[in-house]
């Protein structure tokens, strides 16, 4: 992208919008930060966060409001602000599909995945597989992707989304602003923990609906409301496109999420089947979203917040794609722009410009403060989606990764790696940010579920398999994963190599590239991994009781019997660690209670007066004083995993779960 430090000049074409923050702007998005870091905090003296417990599952005792503010902060990130608006301005509301196919999905977490989670007592996914499936290559192997898949489609993306943001309005260099900004993010994250996270998250989220409602209000304003869009929509087309040329043309199915099967950019029966399964694994699977359900006080509150992140799925159509759409009316020149040299002085990228869709409409449209706050959005969700990010990855790597290696590790270090885990994964995510760049295509959010759909549903079908069918074994779900795996590497390597022409140059990719849309791929993925998983499972050893007690849907009733796990034995093991080497945990409802809970006995000169004031202010940052570090630990005290809920609460939120299905189905029908 071509450097940022240039000044506006008034020439409509600039690469810069004329328009840009003014000091009133820059007042609140001060004052939004103060009142943020003040909140977080706040949050991060209020909580315990010197065990692991405390730390990783802010202490189990979260109600529904900040558990389902949480799950939607963490969805929606900047990339959503981007990608969702460029896309919608590039070809209408097809890419809404999945946030409405999320709506079942995060329903599914709470009502069907999540008492399996509870019952099994486990605090990350790879753990749910270790235990499940025995051994540790399969946990480990998800622990290696689940880290690759932050790094690929959510770190670095939200980073460059919020970095185009930034550059559009602030004219700072990209590289710049994205380290700013992950200064604030990771120093609260590092500090606080999920606590911090969690707290901040409902802040930023009603932050981001104020913002993002309000600037839907002076868009729709704009065009004359929906039908003003549907009209004028079709209508916006740049004054440079050459008239023999289909560059730069709305697409006639703009306004429809059912597509044709063969031609289109999103086909139906790949939103229907091949966009499920990924959403599946982002919302029943994946650590970032199940952290935060694992942190509700119990299972109602856990249903309860996901309610209330289903019911806010909907939103992204109106605040996000719709405006994106009225972006395209009216600055078409920009938004739309047809020459691949014109698109490369308005936003650096030849391949199109939709992607600063939402950042010129705040820009161009919005009064003095009004931009401010929603700059304050966009910072909002980068920072909301990477602290949520990096928190639960610094979970895996810790409990998953680093226990594996050091199965002897103290709680303490176990604090100080997932704290130093954060800074390492911030620079590894900054490095890739020029791939995202050179990739990304003109649409930001194909990037994203393009890798989604190419690495995310052999992941899924192995939980899927492992919850719901008893007879699934290590063997069958381990190979099926790897062979999954290796084709959705190959055609993610092939997409890099062969990157999609501009509309005016001819389509020579390899048919399997050109020809395969990623959401049939990603049904091709499902398939294979599933006939393989069946085939290998049915034709070796079934797992024992023990594997499956607990552990799947059927069996979550089962009676709890405390049993040595594999490899586990009956040696001493060191406070805060457990068998297979990851964190011990047993639930109370949904409280994950660690079972030597309080900090490792460390030597007495680890306490000594003499201790550096500097290293005693980063144990302090680190949530690890010497006081908490010369308490015992307390005597194992296993809490039975209950999923009993009060019959009229429960009785609530079923009927509310049916009524938010009714009302997904209903926006299905009316733009289908």
């Amino acid at each position: 992208m071509e450097s940022s430090t240039q000044p506006p000049s008034s020439d409509p074409l600039d690469p810069f919008p004329q328009r840009s923050l003014e000091p009133g702007d820059i007042a609140v998005l001060v004052l939004y930060f103060l009142f943020v870091l003040a909140v977080g905090l706040w949050s991060t003296v209020k909580t315990k966060r010197d065990t692991v417990k405390g730390y990783f599952l802010a202490g189990g005792d979260m109600v529904w409001w900040p558990v389902g503010a949480s799950l939607f902060a963490s969805n929606i990130g900047s990339g959503h602000f981007v990608g969702l608006a460029g896309s919608g301005a590039a070809s209408g509301i097809s890419v809404a599909a999945y946030e409405l196919n999320g709506m079942f999905s995060v329903l599914m977490l709470a009502w069907i995945f999540l008492p399996i989670y509870i019952a099994g007592q486990v605090t990350t996914m790879p753990e749910y597989l270790r235990k499940r499936f025995g051994g540790s290559r399969i946990a480990i192997t998800l622990a290696v992707l689940y880290l690759f898949i932050y790094i690929f489609t959510k770190i670095s993306v939200d980073m460059y989304a919020g970095a185009i943001f930034i550059q559009q309005s602030l004219h700072l260099d990209l590289y710049l602003s994205v380290i700013g900004l992950l200064v604030i993010t990771a120093l609260y994250t590092i500090a606080g923990g999920l606590a911090a996270v969690i707290y901040t998250d409902a802040l930023q989220t009603l932050i981001m609906l104020v913002g993002a409602l309000t600037l839907m209000g002076y868009s729709f304003a704009e065009v004359g409301g929906l039908e003003g869009l549907r009209e004028k929509y079709f209508q916006a087309l740049p004054s440079n496109r050459s008239e023999n040329s289909s560059c730069g043309l709305p697409r006639q199915d703009a306004f429809h999420l059912f597509r044709h099967p063969l031609t289109s950019d999103l086909p139906w029966p790949g939103i229907l089947f091949g966009m499920s399964v990924p959403s599946l694994w982002y919302w029943c699977t994946d650590q970032v979203i199940v952290q935060r359900s694992l942190a509700a006080k119990n299972l109602s509150h856990a249903k309860g917040g996901s309610l209330m992140a289903s019911y806010m799925k909907v939103l992204p159509l109106f605040i996000m794609v719709f405006p994106g759409m009225v972006s395209r009316i009216l600055f078409p020149d920009q938004v739309a722009c047809a020459d691949p040299d014109i698109c490369r002085r308005v936003c650096g990228n030849p391949s199109g410009c939709s992607d600063i869709a939402y950042p010129k409409l705040v820009l161009e449209l919005l009064p003095t403060g009004l931009r401010g706050l929603m700059m304050a959005v966009m910072v909002a969700a980068l920072m909301s989606s990477l602290t949520s990010i990096f928190n639960s990855a610094s979970t895996i790597f810790t409990m998953d990764l680093w226990n594996h290696v050091r199965p002897r590790a103290s709680e303490r270090e176990l604090m100080i790696v997932g704290r130093v885990f954060v800074l390492l994964l911030v620079v590894v995510s900054v490095l890739w940010i020029p791939v995202v760049q050179a990739s990304q295509g003109g649409q930001l959010f194909v990037y994203i579920q393009a890798i989604s759909s190419y690495l995310q549903p052999p992941v899924a079908v192995v939980f899927i398999m492992g919850c719901f069918w008893k007879r699934t074994n290590e063997k069958g779900a381990f190979w099926g994963l790897v062979l999954g795996l290796l084709l959705g590497f190959l055609r993610l390597i092939l997409d890099f190599i062969y990157v999609q022409p501009t509309c005016d140059q001819p389509d020579e990719r390899p048919s399997v590239v050109k020809d395969v849309h990623y959401l049939y791929f990603s049904m091709i993925l499902s398939s294979v991994t599933l006939v393989t998983l069946t085939a290998i499972s049915l034709l070796t050893e079934p797992p024992s009781k023990e594997m499956i007690s607990r552990l799947t849907w059927f069996t979550r009733h089962d009676p709890v019997v405390q049993k040595q796990q594999q490899g586990a034995a009956a040696t001493p093991r060191p406070p805060a660690v457990c068998q297979n080497g990851t964190a011990e945990t047993h639930s109370a409802g949904i409280q994950l209670e660690m079972v030597q809970e309080g900090a490792s006995k460390t030597h007495s000169g680890d306490a000594s007066p003499q201790q550096s004031k500097v290293l005693s202010a980063i144990l302090w940052l680190c949530g690890v004083t010497s006081k908490s570090a010369e308490v015992p630990p307390s005597p194992a005290e296993p809490t039975l995993a209950s999923l009993e809920e009060n019959a009229v609460v429960k009785r609530a939120l079923d009927i509310n779960c049916l009524l938010c299905i009714c009302c997904a189905f209903f926006m299905w029908g009316y733009f289908a």
